[in-house]
């Protein structure tokens, strides 16, 4: 740790003392970036206690309002100093679901090339689409989840870490996630997504989905097959008031043939002595 940030600790710890019961005037004459970190520090207090996620994300929807002010003034007016607080929120966006709000810090902290505060060992790049990989692929278990708006944000990301170093498995994440909210909406780029994340991590779990989403569009595009129609013959329709008593080969009818025959037999009988 820096000289610089350890004193920037200490004068965040005073600060924070001061809120907690005193009116100094030290604390009427602090800044707004320091009356934030002051506040920060007392809410991570509040959360330091808490074991479940799931609580603490309740608990950070709860807070994050009020630093809304201070995080609208910095993206408007800030030049890129680096700010703890806004980093912070950030994060706490992340954890709340609320991506809209997370990315447009993520795009001023990458612009200006803004680090996560000491403890945080990951990029700001990694952390974003790390952190909304893993959200969106919890959420994506959830059939109520508008699947809509979390490839937008999960597009948006993308765009937004394209070219930034980040280790393979942490972009492979990133495509899976985009590849999984892709099924339903369009097949074939969730494919392009899933071999992407597949490339760049072989052990991202996709391989099975890859398979199953190429069965699927082989079928897509495959003609339907031609089944062999036996034809059959047009039945004979005979126009009326013609006999239809069969035939002989000669075309005679049988009855007559059979007529004829008779009257043969019956005349040699007549002529016999």
């Amino acid at each position: 740790m820096t000289l610089a940030r350890r004193h920037f600790q200490a004068k965040t710890a005073e600060l924070a003392a001061i809120a907690a019961g005193s009116d100094s005037e030290m604390f009427k004459n602090a800044s707004a970036y320091e009356l934030q970190l002051a506040q920060l520090y007392e809410d991570k207090r509040k959360l330091k206690d808490i074991e479940s996620m799931e609580m603490r994300a309740d608990i950070k929807r709860q807070l994050l309002p009020k630093y809304e002010p201070y995080v609208d003034g910095v993206l408007k007016g800030g030049k890129g100093a680096q700010d703890d607080v806004l980093m912070t929120i950030m994060l706490w966006r992340l954890d709340a679901h609320d991506f809209d709000g997370a990315l447009t810090i993520a795009s001023y902290a990458i612009k200006y090339q803004l680090s996560m505060p000491d403890k945080f060992k990951r990029t700001t790049p990694t952390l974003i689409a790390e952190e909304l990989a893993i959200n969106a692929l919890t959420m994506l278990a959830n059939a109520d989840t508008d699947k809509v708006a979390l490839l937008e944000n999960l597009v948006e990301v993308e765009q937004l870490i394209r070219d930034q170093d980040m280790p393979d498995e942490v972009r492979a994440r990133l495509h899976k996630a985009l590849g999984y909210c892709m099924m339903e909406i369009d097949p074939a780029q969730a494919l392009v997504e899933l071999k992407r994340a597949y490339e760049l991590h072989d052990k991202s779990g996709v391989k099975t989905d890859i398979v199953r989403l190429e069965k699927q569009l082989k079928k897509l595009v495959e003609p339907p097959s031609v089944e062999t129609v036996t034809p059959t013959s047009t039945p004979h329709i005979a126009p009326e008031n013609i006999d239809e008593s069969p035939q002989s080969e000669n075309g005679h009818h049988i009855d007559d043939v059979v007529n004829l025959m008779n009257d043969i037999a019956n005349k040699l009988d007549n002529d016999s002595p």
